[in-house]
């Protein structure tokens, strides 16, 4: 295969799989959430090289702070 073939099928990829999280996120924000928690969560368990503790806190969601009837949506901002 040539190499800008593979090239170009890489970009495709990475532009087609950037789009569908795009779409998860906006249309069901609960499950994006639930994925980066069950994502996350095995990165930065104890015993971990540091690198992976690192990824799996920035592939964490950030903690939902709200009071009483917030459905966490982060849309306070």
């Amino acid at each position: 295969m040539d190499a800008g073939l593979a090239l170009q099928y890489a970009v495709v990829a990475a532009v087609v799989a950037l789009s569908a999280w795009m779409v998860l996120r906006r249309q069901f924000p609960a499950a994006a959430r639930r994925l980066r928690v069950a994502l996350a969560v095995p990165l930065v368990r104890d015993g971990r090289p540091a690198w992976m503790r690192t990824l799996g806190r920035r592939i964490a969601p950030p903690v939902a702070g709200g009071g009483k009837g917030c459905g966490g949506c982060s849309g306070c901002d």
